[in-house]
């Protein structure tokens, strides 16, 4: 199994910037399309940006230029450098991975797995 934990959510002004960790542990052997999606209120949870282990890059067009995800293989983790914060940011903010773990002798092939979230509220 894989746990993922988030960091880094906070309350800040419009225009401020905030940094995301998002560390994985368990039996990971390999994780392939990192990233996060963000929710807020009343609203489906959105794709903000994923990253490949091929370093294929995909943001939300509502976040290209503002926002940068990039990851770290070595230490299983994801991270989200947040700049020019609006208002409409406000959410919170779920960590996802797509992965292959190793435990019991086996190889298990492309799951999906989710942090518990953190509050991302930018105020204007």
């Amino acid at each position: 199994q894989v746990q993922l934990v988030e960091s880094g959510g906070g309350l800040v002004q419009a225009g401020g910037s905030l940094r995301l960790s998002c560390a994985g542990s368990g039996n990971i052997f390999r994780l392939n399309a990192i990233g996060w999606y963000r929710q807020a209120p009343g609203k489906e949870r959105e794709l903000v940006a994923t990253i490949t282990n091929g370093d294929s890059i995909n943001y939300a067009d509502s976040v290209k230029g503002r926002f940068t995800v990039s990851r770290d293989d070595a230490k299983n983790t994801v991270y989200l450098q947040m700049n020019s914060l609006k208002p409409e940011d406000t959410a919170v903010y779920y960590c996802h991975a797509n992965g292959d773990t190793f435990y019991g002798g086996s190889y298990y092939y492309g799951g999906d797995y989710w942090g518990q979230g953190t509050q991302v509220t930018v105020s204007s």
